[in-house]
């Protein structure tokens, strides 16, 4: 497959995402997921499995919002899984995912919280 169809490394997850979303393929974007992936989205819900989030991003990109790509911090990886991270244009605090290499060597999402903010403990 192309460089572009599959993540060949774990950063390549979030490029792949920003295309897919601004060309409003919600089943593309759920292609980037484990089947049993679960995604902290809508804020304080979670959305399990690929089914659910594919059926998440078909209402939100009904929207059209349009995304760009964050630059990511630097990946940190431990065998088959690895930590991927943003700090958002859009200051929502803070976009992280939990990823893994697949058999055939290419990357799905595990976990995803595309924004989460710290608030300030006093």
């Amino acid at each position: 497959m192309p460089d572009n169809v599959t993540a060949l490394k774990p950063e390549d997850l979030t490029r792949l995402f920003v295309e897919r979303a601004n060309d409003r393929d919600a089943a593309g974007i759920a292609a980037l997921y484990e089947n049993e992936a679960v995604m902290a989205y809508p804020p304080g819900e979670l959305t399990v499995g690929r089914e659910a989030i594919r059926a998440l991003w078909e209402k939100v990109l009904a929207n059209a919002p349009h995304f760009e790509l964050e630059p990511p911090l630097p990946t940190l990886i431990s065998g088959d899984i690895a930590l991927t991270s943003t700090p958002p244009k859009d200051g929502a605090g803070a976009r992280a995912q939990v990823v893994r290499r697949q058999p055939d060597g290419t990357w799905l999402r595990l976990l995803d919280q595309p924004e989460f903010d710290h608030p300030v403990q006093k």
